[in-house]
């Protein structure tokens, strides 16, 4: 079994593949392959959870929306009221930044600071810093996708409740949805972490590799190596449990978030949403029009406008936009679906939703080669096969 691992992580097909299909009703299919774990040879099954990078983003946002129905939150209203200190582009100082602007990544915040930050860090220093800024675009006018928007909503969500952000998350979505999953472990049981998939670069780990237990600490430490939570204070670091990235999550999991929003915020007898919230999720607030945004950049060239990003909503990504330069149809067949997609450690994963025909898919791979490239999308092919052909997961 070991060696058969060691060849497949040799190879250029993913360690792990797993994809779960939906419909309204239940889950469809579940298919599985390869290793959650290379060293150990454990292979990864549709129940294991992983960290699903930006899919992070939209998990995020349910809650949001949660607290939009609590009326503790407002989309449009200055989000400086909340959190204590007034947030502003230097450039463009009279114009208000609110949660739909940073849900939507059009509030001017870009990530040319880092957005992955030490426990002791305070969220509105970094921020001061003019590189975390469009200087030419104002808020409201330009997209920009920028993963440090998340701990800002992590920070207002934190001040207008007075909860640490992953027991929020916990609150407001996870519990109910009786799913086991977290953010960044915090609130993860043991045995839940024991059977992490880890991720893997050429066939090293890169994270998560947790040897069978919770990590001894599962967030940045402060800086002096320290990681007391008990410091933690509301809204000062909205970073600290990755509110973009940091969900472990399963493949079915994620199905079932799926199936909530299918279910117009209910499922399997659970209401989260109100049929309402979920229509203003699904509501594009950006779509490119040729020059008002970036439709993200390529890693492997550092170019610009790749067209995977071409209509955005609250967390939102909406598929196959025919605008000239877009790029973002995984699946191939034109169809107009909504979901995330996410990309991080060498990880692939979406979560996809197409309300006409009331079905969707959740899938993730890892170790998947960052110049993957694909001549049909800007997407990678292993993420084309996994989004259109139930097979992908058997090769």
């Amino acid at each position: 079994m070991l060696l058969t691992a060691m060849l497949l992580a040799a190879a250029s097909e993913p360690a792990a593949i797993v994809r779960v299909s939906f419909d309204r009703e239940s889950e469809v299919a579940a298919q599985a392959s390869g290793f959650a774990d290379i060293a150990s040879g454990r292979k990864v099954t549709a129940d294991d959870p992983v960290r699903v990078a930006s899919i992070s983003k939209l998990v995020t946002a349910i809650a949001v929306m949660r607290l939009v129905e609590e009326g503790r939150l407002d989309l449009d209203a200055d989000v400086s009221d909340l959190l204590g200190w007034r947030l502003r582009s230097p450039a463009f100082p009279d114009q208000l930044i609110t949660l739909k602007l940073l849900l939507s990544h059009r509030s001017g915040l870009n990530d040319g600071v880092d957005y992955v930050l030490p426990l002791d860090a305070r969220l509105q220093d970094v921020l001061t810093d003019t590189k975390a800024w469009d200087a030419e675009n104002a808020p409201g006018t330009f997209f920009r996708y920028a993963n440090i928007n998340f701990p800002v909503i992590a920070a207002v969500m934190e001040r207008a409740t007075g909860e640490r952000f992953d027991l929020l998350m916990d609150r407001l979505v996870l519990a109910p949805l009786k799913l086991d999953a977290c953010y960044n472990w915090t609130n993860c049981r043991e045995e839940t972490a024991a059977r992490a998939v880890v991720l893997y670069r050429a066939g090293a780990p890169v994270r998560d590799d947790n040897h069978g237990a919770r990590p001894a600490c599962a967030v940045l430490p402060a800086r002096d190596g320290s990681c007391d939570l008990a410091q933690w204070q509301p809204g000062t670091n909205g970073a600290i449990f990755s509110p973009q990235g940091g969900l472990r999550i399963s493949a079915r999991g994620l199905a079932q978030i799926g199936r909530l929003l299918l279910g117009q915020g209910s499922v399997d007898g659970v209401t989260l949403l109100s049929p309402r919230s979920v229509a203003l999720l699904e509501q594009p607030l950006w779509t490119f029009d040729g020059s008002n945004g970036d439709t993200g950049s390529d890693e492997s060239t550092g170019m610009g406008n790749t067209g995977f990003y071409c209509s955005y909503g609250l967390a939102v990504t909406f598929l196959a936009t025919t605008q000239k330069g877009c790029r973002d149809d995984v699946f191939g067949d034109g169809r107009r679906r909504f979901g995330h997609a996410g990309d991080a450690y060498g990880l692939r994963s979406g979560l996809w939703v197409d309300r006409e025909r009331g079905t969707g898919v959740a899938y993730f791979a890892t170790d998947v080669p960052a110049d993957e490239a694909s001549k049909r999308s800007a997407f990678t092919a292993t993420e084309e096969a996994l989004a259109r052909d139930t097979k992908a997961a058997q090769r």
